[in-house]
């Protein structure tokens, strides 16, 4: 009956009275209300539902305000940039939010950042600093994944941010890799899609869209495709069972949305084309074979991975629609009229094939925002400054984020822990911190109250440290990438004890087989420093266990 009578006031406010109408609150079920605003839309107003764009600043710019007024575009992605001030960031929210809701069907835009956790934390200030996806995989429990995306996801909430890239389900695969390592959750596929889809539904909780990213998946690169289009070189049947899993899990578990990745599979069907820009990947692997339903969106098309392969912006944009991807996002705002624009409007003019795909993907992303916008658990569209103030971070979070980064906490080989930890103030001897981050500092210094420090840049003689060493009996040593690594190789001449205290990835480790001992914590975060020192001194165990084979 109910159905029967939304069928009669839709044909009434399509047909019958030209003069109604439609709002994206209206009281209709998403896909039918999406698809009926959807076929009042011009095919401008449909198009502007896919875009996605960055502006500079921390305030709103006038291009960006403008595309939001004039064109009605369909969200926003905020950056770091955009971010140092979170008070001011909600300001920002709700200026723009308030734009895009004063038009026709007051559809707001999907505000979207990515906040994984760990490395990546594009909306800093007073958001909480947190162990990232590795340390997740080290503690292994996916109630700590859930967690982390819930909290995550509840502050990103009171910013009005209501759609964020996380997470990331890359794989660690390749270990040089400069863009995934402690991003990931580990190597294994099963235990990334379990961690990924607890972390996604933490992320709904708090009433945030989850995307799931970069894919077919970025682990096996050493490459970074903001400047290069990485080649993966595997078969399907490997794609199948490692990379795609967690997707094939996520999917079962009802994900919202996926960002595709500028990847080349030269061995497979796509052969060169970015995995963006091919339909192959995106419309015969993920729609029809692994069944999603969602929307897909691009990783930024301004990087140098999608567009090296066809050579302008316009006709990339216009490739990444085409291949199946529904919002296509962009770090720049282009001006007004720009030929991106101007590009796309043409080709729904001129091609009845390509006006189709617009207008579908335009009621897939109406769908998702009807899905996940309305109602009162969602994202308020206008941040209250107020409870920004009094609510980042989110007290409860904080004391997870630390309990997961002490659950996290992992001691390493190349000895056996039991024979060097606890070391303490009494059996340490003088003890040297050497690092470049003041929080390895501050807690290194409360956990041994009477260390020396040395600190030390990517520029440093490694002489110098040697030099400061001498007249250490142990050396603790903060080591998170290859200029570290340098700086450590320099004291094994010296025969002292020397510990590792790994941030980040642990990999680099594997490559000093003489060092004493190690701890690994996975980010940078303070709650990761207290962790790792409160380990060593004994004060707690250290449970984690890496993520990956040794």
């Amino acid at each position: 009956m109910k159905e029967n009578k939304i069928k009669i006031f839709l044909i009434f406010i399509i047909v019958i009275s030209p003069v109604y109408s439609l709002s994206f609150h209206d009281d209709i079920p998403p896909a039918q209300l999406a698809a009926a605003i959807e076929s009042e839309m011009t095919d401008e107003q449909a198009l502007a539902q896919l875009l996605m764009l960055g502006w500079v600043g921390e305030d709103p710019s006038p291009l960006i305000m403008e595309w939001i007024r004039q064109r009605g575009i369909g969200g926003v992605k905020i950056f770091g940039w955009n971010t140092a001030d979170t008070q001011r960031l909600a300001r920002t929210v709700g200026t723009l939010q308030r734009a895009s809701l004063e038009r026709q069907y007051n559809i707001p835009l999907l505000v979207a950042t990515d906040q994984e956790g760990g490395w990546i934390r594009h909306i800093k200030g007073a958001t909480s600093e947190t162990p990232g996806n590795m340390a997740i995989g080290a503690s292994g429990y996916p109630r700590d994944a859930y967690l982390s995306g819930y909290y995550i996801g509840k502050e990103l909430a009171l910013l009005g941010v209501n759609m964020n890239f996380a997470p990331s389900v890359d794989l660690f695969t390749n270990r040089d890799s400069v863009l995934i390592g402690p991003r990931a959750f580990g190597s294994d596929p099963v235990s990334t899609g379990i961690l990924g889809a607890a972390f996604a539904r933490g992320q709904l909780a708090a009433g945030v869209i989850p995307t799931a990213k970069h894919y077919p998946g970025h682990g096996d690169t050493s490459l970074d495709s903001h400047g290069i289009l990485p080649r993966i070189e595997i078969n399907y049947d490997t794609l199948w069972n490692r990379e795609l899993v967690p997707y094939r899990m996520l999917v079962a578990e009802g994900l919202p949305a996926v960002m595709s990745g500028h990847l080349a599979f030269p061995l497979l069907e796509s052969g060169l084309t970015p995995a963006s820009l091919s339909s192959w990947f995106l419309r015969d692997v993920l729609r029809q074979r692994i069944n999603f339903k969602g929307v897909v969106i691009t990783d930024d098309l301004m990087m140098i991975g999608a567009t090296s392969y066809l050579g302008t912006v316009p006709r990339t944009a216009k490739q990444a629609i085409i291949a199946g991807n529904d919002i296509i996002m962009f770090s720049t705002t282009p001006v007004l009229n720009d030929q991106i624009w101007s590009y796309l409007v043409n080709s729904m003019r001129d091609e009845e094939d390509f006006r189709q795909t617009v207008r579908a993907s335009a009621r897939r992303v109406l769908e998702l925002k009807l899905t996940y916008l309305r109602g009162p658990e969602s994202v308020p569209f206008i941040p209250d400054p107020v409870r920004v103030e009094a609510e980042l971070p989110d007290p409860e979070g904080s004391a997870f984020f630390l309990n997961l980064a002490a659950r996290s906490v992992t001691f390493v080989k190349p000895v056996p822990p039991d024979s060097l930890f606890p070391l303490t103030s009494e059996n340490s001897g003088r003890v040297l911190l050497a690092g470049r981050f003041t929080d390895f500092f501050t807690y290194g210094r409360a956990a041994f109250p009477g260390a020396s420090s040395y600190s030390y840049n990517q520029t440093t003689n490694p002489a110098n440290i040697v030099s400061a060493a001498r007249n250490a009996d142990t050396v603790i040593l903060c080591l998170s990438d290859n200029s570290d690594l340098r700086m450590l190789g320099s004291l094994q001449q010296l025969n002292k004890r020397v510990i590792v205290f790994s941030v980040l990835s642990p990999v680099y480790i594997e490559s000093v087989p003489w060092v004493t001992g190690a701890v690994a914590v996975y980010s940078y975060a303070p709650e990761s420093f207290a962790a790792g020192f409160s380990a060593i001194i004994g004060r707690i165990p250290a449970q984690g266990v890496l993520p990956y084979e040794w």
